[in-house]
């Protein structure tokens, strides 16, 4: 909603009409007007991190390292030799952490 910086705004009078006791009961009213969920059957269908996941098994299968393959020092993701931007005293460095 867009909001007009330029409209004249309440002055202390208009604030002085608004009694302490219709705010209250505007306060009432809005609270009033929720509406009450039951929250457990929504969080059936979600599970939370950090769940028991000792049942289940790994379906990926890790390939060593190959021989035109190496470990950049800084990002620590194996990359084809190609990939290779320079060699340092630290290891060697793929193009993307070089760049």
């Amino acid at each position: 909603m867009a909001t007009d910086y330029d409209a004249p705004r309440k002055t202390d009078d208009d604030l002085n009409e608004d009694s302490l006791e219709e705010l209250k009961s505007r306060r009432v009213d809005k609270s009033a007007s929720t509406v009450d969920v039951d929250e457990t059957e929504q969080a059936e269908g979600f599970e939370l991190p950090g769940a028991d996941l000792s049942g289940e098994e790994l379906s990926v299968t890790v390939i060593p390292r190959q021989a035109d393959e190496f470990t950049c020092s800084q990002c620590f993701l194996v990359h084809h030799r190609s990939q290779l931007a320079k060699e340092s005293a630290t290891g060697m460095v793929c193009r993307d952490c070089a760049a």
